[in-house]
């Protein structure tokens, strides 16, 4: 379940450091994370440590933007929490996914639209509340943005 604390958090980690110095080269062969950088950045990984960006050619993985780096260590990294606001709107269905598959804490400090992605389930930390539409997730996240 994809779980979501609005507001400063003191303990969330910022993704794309975390990737830097983190990332396992496999962990760009799962069929997923190849989904988001495809979906994301509208690129795709070739093999290795070799990423084809439309815009950029052949790039590391170090040149992904911060809201694919993000997602990826939310996806590997369950159990730590990560700042999803490097996450721009192009990664809230990737997030809702991920949610889907794992337990993951995300700290947000926008509002984050997921018109168009109901119904979902999302469990706002701040209030321990789940939401399932846009309207209730807006009404429950400006209260602490």
């Amino acid at each position: 379940m994809l779980t979501i604390y609005f507001g400063d958090m003191e303990q969330a980690n910022y993704g794309p450091t975390w990737f830097k110095y983190n990332y396992e080269p496999e962990w760009l062969e799962d069929p997923f994370v190849q989904a988001m950088i495809e979906g994301v950045d509208k690129s795709r990984y070739i093999a290795g440590l070799v990423i084809e960006s439309p815009v950029f050619g052949p790039i590391p993985p170090e040149r992904l933007s911060g809201g694919v780096q993000t997602l990826i260590m939310i996806y590997e990294k369950p159990e730590l929490v990560f700042d999803a606001t490097s996450c721009g709107e192009n990664c809230a269905k990737w997030l809702l996914e991920i949610g889907k598959r794992k337990d993951v804490t995300v700290n947000l400090n926008y509002l984050m639209s997921f018109d168009g992605q109901e119904p979902f389930e999302i469990m706002i930390a701040n209030e321990h509340k789940m939401v399932t539409n846009e309207k209730d997730y807006v009404f429950t996240a400006v209260l602490y943005l």
